[in-house]
């Protein structure tokens, strides 16, 4: 039988941490309202800025925001990993997988994002790796915690409280050893409806597709068709346009781009030593979304929900290998 998203698995949410935070939160927040707020979430309130201890190798743009590393100049020419290259980003992914488990755990009705952030971080620095995301072109947090109808970059807060039938998406980084692991899953608080539940596993189906035709020779724009024929013909639900895949390695964001839609685009083929993300984000409702003027949380244009899973994929010589899979 297939493989059931992290919804059907109850050991992944089983276990809670416990939480001194008292959020603030007022009364009605989880109303809908007029302006950039199109379903139950607000902007996040933050709290101090976690800080890093001194002896953990930072990337670039940890002190000013400002990556450094870039695309290569030459279309289509995607960095082959040496086998060196690839123990050591093989490392930080086993890392970002299990932060990424450790902080699944975490989730239930009551806890705040806030907290969920602080066991990112905690437990990022604990493996002697750098939480990927805190400074990244200025990203305030160490995780991205996006609920029900945030697509994307949802930023952890002391006032932004889980509820009994929320859907949050968890996208956690790590940098080590000089590469950086990316991967997310989408989480239930509790009980949810079985829309959303088939949204979920429509995206986990969807996502799982698209990995299973990686290999050498394949084009990366075959990734986007196989994903939204599958969304429509399960859903129908919408995958999103202008957030995409990307390549990732010494750099958290690298060429290829890889869009979640079917596609003309020649983007050349898989080549052993490629390193990439699958990420689609499936809509309930429709494909649009805004940003908040926080400049980073996407929304659905609806306040519909949308769900999101991702990895970070190496081409094999015979395949694919997902070195941020369990």
């Amino acid at each position: 039988g297939r493989k059931m998203a992290s919804w059907m698995n109850p050991a992944s949410t089983t276990q809670t941490l416990r939480t001194s935070i008292q959020p603030i939160r007022s009364s009605g927040s989880r109303m809908k309202s007029t302006g950039q707020y199109t379903g139950t979430q607000r902007r996040s309130i933050l709290s101090a800025r976690r800080s890093v201890p001194a002896h953990i190798v930072r990337p670039d743009y940890a002190d000013d925001g400002r990556p450094k590393g870039g695309g290569l100049s030459l279309p289509f020419m995607y960095h082959r990993h040496t086998p060196e290259e690839i123990e050591c980003a093989r490392a930080a992914c086993r890392i970002t997988r299990e932060v990424l488990d450790i902080a699944g755990q975490a989730v239930r009705s009551g806890i705040v994002t806030d907290e969920i952030d602080r066991i990112v971080h905690e437990e990022t620095i604990k493996r002697g790796a750098y939480p990927s995301p805190l400074n990244y072109m200025g990203f305030p947090r160490s995780v991205c915690t996006s609920i029900n109808e945030v697509v994307c970059h949802g930023i952890p807060g002391v006032n932004t409280r889980l509820e009994e039938g929320d859907v949050i998406n968890i996208d956690v980084s790590c940098y080590y050893r000089g590469f950086h692991g990316d991967c997310s899953e989408t989480f239930c608080v509790g009980d949810v409806d079985d829309r959303a539940k088939k949204l979920i596993q429509v995206a986990y189906d969807a996502w799982q597709a698209a990995i299973a035709i990686c290999k050498p020779g394949v084009d990366y724009s075959q990734i986007g068709g196989v994903i939204e024929q599958h969304a429509i013909q399960e859903g129908p639900f919408t995958t999103v346009r202008n957030f995409c895949g990307h390549g990732v390695g010494r750099s958290l964001h690298n060429p290829p781009t890889i869009v979640h839609y079917a596609n003309n685009n020649w983007l050349g083929p898989m080549m052993p030593g490629h390193m990439f993300t699958i990420e689609p984000m499936l809509n309930e409702g429709l494909g649009e979304n805004t940003v908040w003027d926080d400049g980073w949380t996407a929304t659905t244009a609806d306040g519909l929900r949308s769900v999101q899973f991702e990895h970070t994929l190496l081409i094999t010589p015979t395949g694919v290998e997902a070195l941020t899979g369990k």
